[in-house]
């Protein structure tokens, strides 16, 4: 809305009120329609302005062609599907349409994704889903990532150890000045007497990047020395790959934890 509108609504608005002026002699006196004066009086600001549907016949035309192409596409590889520009040359090639690469291009990113919903809502996958069932004690998930906290009124850049049990979703957050070994280490340690032991299933990893020494072929990497011995010692399996889970061995796993309100619980 314009803000001259808004002032005429204003300034007609003081009129009727301080003047008594009547809707008829507002509209004569602003050279507006009485329409107008009366939107005035019965609204503290001017309605949002209609804007008239545009026809358009030629794109209505070639709906039900693209359409088509795009529904070809549905089960075919991803590299052979169509873009925007290969379903306007054949609109002009096969069919002699001739339409606005614009068009094709806002009307078939629309449609497309319509298109795929239909198809997984035909197939049944929109409505599944995959139920997680968790076990007391058994798996837990790590990550050690950038953060920033304010220290004296000043935006520090530190990295943040997250632990958190799957089952009960009890966490350990450690905050260190570096992302060197040691705090990525020093973290588990706090987190297993935290919680009373480790995992007996598994812990995954959203990044090990402290752990590996080198990376290998494909998902394959070889770990540190260090984090060999760290995690033989708290009875770790051996580390198969980058982003895979670490399985390792039951470790007071009958302890109960104390959570930072006092209160305690099965892992």
């Amino acid at each position: 809305m314009g803000r001259d509108k808004v002032d005429l609504f204003a300034r007609i608005r003081d009129d009727s009120r301080r003047q008594g002026l009547g809707i008829r002699a507002l509209s004569q006196k602003y050279g507006v329609h009485r329409r107008t004066v009366r939107e005035a009086l019965g609204s503290p600001v001017p309605g949002p302005r209609k804007r008239p549907e545009r026809e358009s016949p030629v794109l209505d035309a070639v709906a039900e062609l693209i359409d088509g192409m795009l529904r070809e596409d549905v089960d075919a590889p991803r590299k052979q599907r169509h873009t925007s520009r290969r379903i306007w040359q054949r609109l002009a090639d096969e069919h002699g349409a001739v339409v606005s690469y614009s068009y094709v291009s806002k009307y078939a990113g629309l449609r497309r994704a319509q298109i795929e919903a239909e198809h997984r809502a035909a197939a049944g996958s929109v409505e599944g889903f995959v139920p997680q069932a968790k076990e007391p004690g058994a798996e837990a998930e790590v990550d050690f990532g950038p953060a920033v906290i304010v220290v004296g009124g000043d935006q520090v850049a530190c990295r943040l150890f997250a632990y958190r049990l799957s089952f009960s979703g009890l966490g350990v957050h450690r905050v260190y000045a570096s992302c060197a070994q040691e705090a990525f280490l020093e973290g588990h340690v706090t987190a297993f007497e935290v919680t009373g032991g480790v995992p007996w299933r598994h812990i995954r990893y959203d990044n090990l990047s402290p752990a590996v020494a080198r990376v290998m072929t494909g998902r394959d990497r070889k770990e540190t020395s260090r984090w060999s011995s760290f995690r033989t010692w708290f009875g770790f399996s051996e580390l198969a790959s980058f982003l895979l889970i670490c399985p390792v061995m039951p470790l007071l796993l009958a302890l109960p934890y104390r959570g930072a309100a006092g209160t305690s619980g099965a892992l």
